[in-house]
């Protein structure tokens, strides 16, 4: 390509402050790396943390020590492609072949990486937080990070993988569910995710807690047993009485605030789990006594890792269908208005917005 060439990028420079900038584009994928096409790329709450009340993620005070990022970064990992170019050293890879990506660039080298536990690795890079991502036509990605998407997989479906993945690592690291009472507080798109995997690993009843009319019912059309609002019931009460008056077995609390984590942890009977999955903004005071006396097991959970094959294998067999997560599919030159700004001013109407940075949003 030539050197000189440019395209259309998302770019964060400060809170409130994403601009639509022509940036060259990215040069020949190092070693084992790959350049992708974008075809899709969602619009992630991550990203919309950034955009409201950013940095959160990215690094402004010194160089990102993995990827040398700092300050200006494109945006975007929630995406699919084609595979344009790959760099010496990739293997099982062409131009042509249709991917989707895990976020989680990784040294290799840590004992974390060593383990298989990359998304704890001591210099993490989020594709398009601490490098630069997709919401523009093309993104350079390390090869290691790929899975090939099966003949006939649904594009649109390629941008809602990583979000799916989210959710399934989450579950995975609540251990078995199957005939398990499951609460998941917040359905928003983590939640909703959450939602899909827990009915997928063989929870006896789901219930979601929430209070937006249009997120009610779309936990309950992703696969949710109930929805309970708690702002207009003792939510704690409602599932003791569902469950012999112990409480949930499990808990996730899929929306990062002081009050909903107590909640979530509230709900569980004793010796219950509690998966924390949302991205909390602020400290909060905790009893922690509250889990000696219970023996309540709270159990962190980020991103992923290797999740991605079994939800490629959801989708693809029809197991899931990411229809109702899909709200709104936008051109890249759109994205502020009618992408970060929707869902700034009407989050509660929208899942997932999917951009495309080419002629195929139409």
């Amino acid at each position: 390509m030539n050197s000189q060439a440019t395209m259309t990028a998302a770019v964060w420079h400060g809170r409130k402050d994403i601009r639509l900038e022509q940036v060259p584009l990215p040069g020949a994928p190092q070693p084992g790396w790959v350049q992708i096409r974008v075809h899709w790329c969602g619009i992630c709450g991550s990203d919309l943390h950034e955009y409201l009340a950013g940095p959160v993620f990215i690094p402004v005070d010194a160089p990102h020590p993995l990827t040398g990022i700092r300050g200006q970064c494109i945006l975007g990992h929630e995406f699919c492609g084609e595979i344009v170019a790959t760099g010496d050293g990739v293997e099982g890879y062409a131009p042509g072949d249709k991917v989707a990506a895990d976020a989680c660039q990784h040294c290799g080298q840590c004992r974390f990486c060593k383990t298989g536990q990359y998304n704890l690795c001591e210099q993490l890079a989020f594709t398009g937080l601490m490098n630069n991502g997709a919401f523009a036509e093309f993104v350079n990605v390390p090869a290691e990070l790929l899975y090939r998407l099966p003949e006939g997989f649904p594009l649109e479906a390629g941008a809602l993988i990583e979000p799916l993945a989210v959710g399934m690592h989450a579950v995975k690291k609540a251990g078995s569910l199957l005939g398990e009472t499951v609460v998941v507080v917040g359905a928003g798109t983590i939640g909703l995710c959450t939602i899909m995997c827990a009915k997928a690993a063989g929870a006896g009843q789901v219930i979601a807690l929430e209070m937006s009319a249009a997120r009610k019912a779309k936990a309950l059309e992703v696969g949710a047993t109930r929805v309970i609002d708690p702002s207009e019931c003792d939510a704690i009460a409602e599932i003791k009485a569902l469950t012999g008056g112990y409480g949930a077995d499990t808990s996730f609390e899929c929306i990062g605030h002081k009050a909903t984590a107590k909640l979530a942890l509230d709900v569980i009977r004793k010796a219950g789990r509690c998966v924390m999955v949302g991205i909390f903004e602020e400290p909060s005071e905790f009893n922690f006594f509250e889990i000696v006396a219970t023996e309540k097991q709270v159990i962190g959970s980020l991103a992923y890792a290797g999740e991605f094959p079994d939800v490629i294998a959801l989708i693809a067999d029809g197991r899931m269908d990411v229809t109702p997560l899909i709200t709104g599919r936008i051109g890249l030159d759109n994205i502020l208005e009618q992408g970060f700004e929707e869902l700034a001013n009407h989050k509660d109407r929208n899942v997932k917005i999917i951009v495309s940075p080419s002629a195929l949003a139409g």
